[in-house]
């Protein structure tokens, strides 16, 4: 069957005009359902795909969502977390036929690229990363007019936004509680940089698990800072130096917790025999941690999930902009590994 490559073509095989059939493509509301159908139907047969700058022109769009990164934080784009949430976005903004724009920006032109793209039409949407506690970027964007989502969300922002978040709070505090269960009363955290909303919650749940079985919070044993392996393993080499060394480990990500296993083997020690290591894992496409039994006991939630979730929320604000603002908020599952072992204390 020979393929249509024009909007010509289709139409007059269809006997409409260019307009009704463009308008059926693209979504349209005053173009009625049996029409539609009709249009969709004939499209599919002759593989007819729109062609993009048509479209654009049709409706109005750039048919583009834009994702701005902190060129402070350049190991992000190489970052398999953030490379899996954008492998999740891209499959639902082709879906709608939209284009990625990523641009590298430093902290301080951030805003100004914003009002850029705004005052230029040159994006429908963005999608704001790494919000840190107060982010004065939500208020901005509500300000511009220019529709966005929160991957996260922001403590202390009055604004109404679009957000998608995992319920770190909770995971925490559902990770803590396991240990000290196991009979770890001394467990260590190693977590982000303090100022970014995801850490101030895992934090939150880790001594709101400590306070509920009376414990206190012991600032000495919570290390903030990058989520890389050299930043594992310096913290953990510190814990281990400590007095009152842990029994467990927190990790708030899988790459700190190759860092937390590196200066164990230094020390001699093992996951799971010496010492209990807990992460939190964003279940990464490339860097799975699989087996009959897992490696780490982890808190596990998919962030390509969250990445699609995030672009759908964001195309639906660009298409219905009256709507009220959404919040989607995804739970962590804990699943057991063999990093984690009931403490025995030693006999002395």
């Amino acid at each position: 069957m020979k393929n249509i490559t024009n909007l010509k073509q289709l139409s007059s095989i269809l006997e409409l005009s260019q307009t009704t059939v463009s308008r059926a493509l693209n979504g349209f509301p005053e173009v009625n359902e049996k029409t539609r159908h009709r249009v969709q139907i004939a499209a599919k047969k002759y593989n007819y795909l729109p062609n993009t700058r048509a479209k654009r022109l049709a409706s109005g769009k750039s048919m583009t969502i834009a994702h701005i990164i902190s060129s402070s934080k350049e190991h992000e784009l190489v970052n398999p977390i953030f490379s899996d949430f954008i492998a999740g976005a891209t499959e639902r903004y082709k879906e709608g036929n939209y284009d990625l724009m990523l641009t590298l920006a430093k902290d301080e032109d951030e805003v100004e690229i914003y009002k850029d793209l705004a005052a230029r039409s040159a994006v429908d949407g963005v999608v704001v990363h790494a919000p840190k506690i107060n982010d004065n970027r939500i208020a901005m964007l509500n300000k511009l007019g220019l529709p966005f989502v929160v991957h996260g969300r922001s403590s202390g922002v009055q604004e109404n936004y679009n957000w998608v978040d995992v319920n770190n709070e909770n995971a925490f505090f559902r990770a803590t509680e396991f240990l000290l269960d196991l009979g770890h009363n001394s467990i260590g955290l190693i977590n982000g940089n303090p100022d970014m909303d995801f850490a101030m919650r895992r934090a939150a749940g880790y001594s709101r698990a400590l306070t509920k079985n009376q414990l206190d919070t012991d600032t000495t044993k919570i290390y903030s800072g990058d989520m890389t392996e050299p930043f594992g393993y310096t913290s953990t080499l510190k814990l281990l130096e400590a007095k009152n060394a842990p029994t467990a480990i927190i990790s708030s990500s899988i790459i700190l917790a190759i860092g937390i296993r590196r200066a164990l083997e230094d020390k001699n020690l093992k996951i799971g025999r010496d010492i209990s290591v807990l992460i939190f894992d964003d279940d990464l496409s490339y860097f799975r941690d699989e087996g009959k039994i897992p490696l780490f006991t982890s808190a596990k939630s998919s962030v390509r999930e969250a990445g699609y979730k995030s672009a759908n929320l964001l195309l639906d604000a660009i298409d219905n902009p009256n709507q009220e603002k959404q919040g989607i908020l995804l739970e962590a599952e804990l699943t057991i590994g063999s990093s984690t072992k009931r403490y025995k204390p030693a006999h002395k």
